[in-house]
């Protein structure tokens, strides 16, 4: 479709249709062999029936392919909104000046040599960004292999995906800081029957970021679910902000996000920063501001059928997801069944009730968690089933496993799926356990969200039930830095246990001593320790010692801790020790603190003692946390089931508890100065309150 000159120079545009719909494209760059990867985009354009203007820039040649080519942008006639640069590296800054003197409003970067490529790529990409910021002209990319709406056409991407006859347009919008994956995500999506709006690969983010893109496809009318395919985070607070702002415009947002291996806690001295390492706290953070982050790539868009068509379960009771299974398959509902089971989805069986109104219907069910129909029910009954399962208050969400008559027969099984009436506030999820494409097609073409492995039937599920709405950090009060203690560096355990009181955390009594001078007022029995800021972990060096009964006791136990440390060879000097008193406990936990460097403060609680690291029994927040939010991460520990009544052992002050997690996340409020790790290990747990009995705090 032709567009008048004069609405080319009379009009103005903005940044999301520069991205997504410009009126005129320019390809820089442009291979004069159409078989290149350069002239993709042109092929690409051509082929999906791009409305808009495309001019193409080639140094060397004046036509291709039968159209004209300019030797440079300057000489492009009319106006361009949107430039794509697939010129060497070394000439990207020159395409830049010309763009920001033809007035090009964005410009996608696929050229590479940037940070991508070490610290000297990081520098010159910073230049780019400099000078992009001074003409006013948006960058995308570098390293980004480009952007597509399917709705228009509008394919300004070399990714080989966008070869196919005819793309599937959907309600998805899909943002990837990796460009292979974005037409692998397509791809496959495809071959469901699953479509797409946009897509947008970030490249290396110098400008425009996720965040950004988020913002705009929330208000986008095409875009009903936003997708996210994540190596790191480049930007949080603004990612954050994005996401709250496509929650409240009704866009549920889907996160597949690489990294739960890395080392995120590498070169932190705390356990905390070895349990909350960076996954650990960018899932805080993707679940404070309201994303389901799903485990596997394929959930990434067989997700989107279910957070499209059925409403997100806000306001659920606090306790594990419940799920009514129908089957015709025993085996194969097995296998999402115990998928769900790891994930914290519970199968659970009708009531007897419901087990007799089925039966008054002519459906014999038994009161089993899988509801096997195989070979036992007609396609009306297993209809008449799943419409009663759908309405019923007995679980959360409906599965419907359907076995080889999938394949050969779905007017048995498929087909009353289709035809039932499904309540948008219960979920249904079907998961087709032979390969059957036709059905898949037909449950997708009628918005069912189907699955071809249990395992993505059971991630997204498990997603989308333990799904909540962003949380609203507290209020900061603005707090003062305790008076004498020091603000950089680390403290010693006696320093960061005052810091730690005046958060209103109770801590152990204690009193500083030299080796010297042993007197003390602390009452018998105690421990005593190393006291000294070259020392994370005492343990390691032999230096605390317990159950010290009287003050003869106390100088012998000195000797005894001074010839251990000074023989481990650490060359820590014994200069002053910590006198605490004895505690009892109910239970040990490790409360800790974190910057992390991605998504900011967090508070962590865990298992205590030593054994913190390998428990992997912990629950992370963003910092600081209400009384609420500690409350949900006591629950979520398992350790704290052995003081919540578990078997009829003694019951602890869990409100204590609670009160001291959210005192203690509240260093996220100390502005200066800026703690970067705390850690109390361990916090004992007793009936009637809790107790810091050790502590590390240091500074960046």
């Amino acid at each position: 479709m032709a567009i008048p000159e004069i609405a080319l120079q009379e009009s103005d545009i903005t940044l999301f249709d520069a991205i997504f719909s410009p009126r005129a494209v320019a390809l820089v760059g442009i291979s004069g062999d159409l078989g290149k990867n350069s002239a993709r985009p042109l092929r690409f354009m051509r082929r999906h029936g791009y409305p808009g203007r495309i001019h193409l820039v080639n140094a060397s040649r004046a036509e291709i392919g039968g159209e004209p080519a300019y030797a440079s942008l300057d000489r492009v006639p009319g106006v361009v909104d949107h430039a794509f640069v697939m010129v060497p590296g070394a000439h990207v800054v020159e395409v830049l000046e010309q763009c920001a003197a033809k007035g090009v409003k964005v410009m996608t970067v696929f050229s590479d040599g940037f940070a991508e490529t070490g610290a000297g790529g990081r520098l010159r990409q910073e230049a780019l960004l400099a000078r992009a910021r001074e003409l006013g002209v948006r960058l995308i990319g570098p390293n980004s292999i480009g952007v597509a709406d399917v709705h228009t056409g509008t394919i300004i991407s070399v990714n080989a995906v966008f070869e196919m006859d005819e793309l599937v347009r959907g309600g998805v919008s899909l943002v990837s800081q990796s460009g292979s994956m974005m037409g692998a995500l397509l791809s496959r999506a495809a071959t469901r029957g699953l479509g797409f709006a946009k897509l947008v690969s970030v490249g290396n983010e110098a400008d425009i970021k996720v965040g950004e893109l988020v913002t705009a496809l929330a208000d986008d009318e095409a875009t009903r679910v936003i997708a996210l395919f994540l190596e790191t985070l480049r930007d949080g607070p603004e990612l954050g902000r994005a996401l709250d702002q496509a929650h409240r415009a009704g866009k549920p947002v889907l996160v597949y996000k690489l990294g739960r291996s890395e080392q995120g806690g590498a070169l932190s001295e705390s356990h905390t920063g070895a349990i909350a390492g960076n996954d650990a706290a960018v899932d805080a953070f993707l679940r404070a501001h309201g994303a389901l982050r799903v485990q596997m790539l394929e959930t990434l868009f067989e997700l989107a059928p279910l957070a499209m068509q059925h409403v997100m379960p806000v306001g659920r009771e606090a306790r594990a997801p419940r799920v009514g299974v129908i089957t015709t398959t025993g085996g194969g509902a097995a296998t999402v069944v115990d998928r769900l089971g790891l994930e914290g989805v519970v199968a659970v069986a009708p009531p007897a009730e419901f087990v007799a109104r089925m039966a008054a219907r002519g459906v014999a069910i038994r009161q089993t968690p899988v509801i096997d129909l195989t070979l036992a029910a007609t396609s009306a009954q297993y209809k008449d089933l799943l419409e009663q399962m759908l309405a019923s208050d007995w679980c959360d969400a409906v599965l419907s496993v359907v076995g080889s008559s999938a394949q050969f027969h779905p007017q048995l099984a498929v087909r009353p799926l289709v035809e039932a009436s499904k309540p948008a506030d219960k979920p249904l999820a079907v998961f087709l356990a032979p390969e059957a494409p036709r059905s898949l097609a037909l449950l997708q073409q009628h918005g069912i969200a189907a699955f071809r492995s249990p395992e993505s039937c059971a991630d997204a599920l498990a997603a989308f039930l333990h799904w909540r709405p962003p949380v609203s950090s507290p209020r900061p009060q603005g707090l003062a830095w305790p008076a004498g203690i020091p603000v950089r560096g680390n403290l010693t355990e006696f320093e960061a246990c005052q810091v730690f009181a005046s958060l209103g955390v109770p801590v152990a009594t204690a009193q500083r001593i030299t080796p010297d001078a042993p007197g003390h007022a602390v009452p018998y029995p105690v421990a005593i320790k190393l006291s000294s800021r070259l020392v994370a972990h005492k343990t390691e060096l032999g230096g605390v010692q317990t159950g010290i009964r009287d003050q003869a006791h106390l100088r012998t136990a000195i000797a005894s801790l001074k010839a251990r440390v000074e023989s481990h060879g650490a060359g820590v000097p014994v200069e002053e020790l910590l006198v605490q008193q004895m505690e009892g406990k109910l239970l040990e936990l490790m409360l800790g603190f974190r910057r992390d460097p991605l998504v900011g403060p967090v508070v962590v609680l865990g298992a205590g003692g030593i054994a913190a690291e390998i428990a992997h029994d912990y629950s992370v927040r963003l910092a600081p946390v209400d009384l609420e939010g500690a409350r949900e991460m006591i629950e979520e520990v398992r350790a704290t089931r052995l003081v919540r009544g578990f078997r009829g052992l003694p019951l602890a002050d869990c409100e204590a508890l609670a009160r001291a997690i959210a005192g203690f996340s509240r260093l996220a409020e100390i502005g200066s100065p800026q703690v970067h790790e705390a850690e109390i290990n361990p916090l004992f747990v007793q009936e009637q309150r809790v107790v810091a009995v050790d502590g590390l705090l240091r500074f960046a």
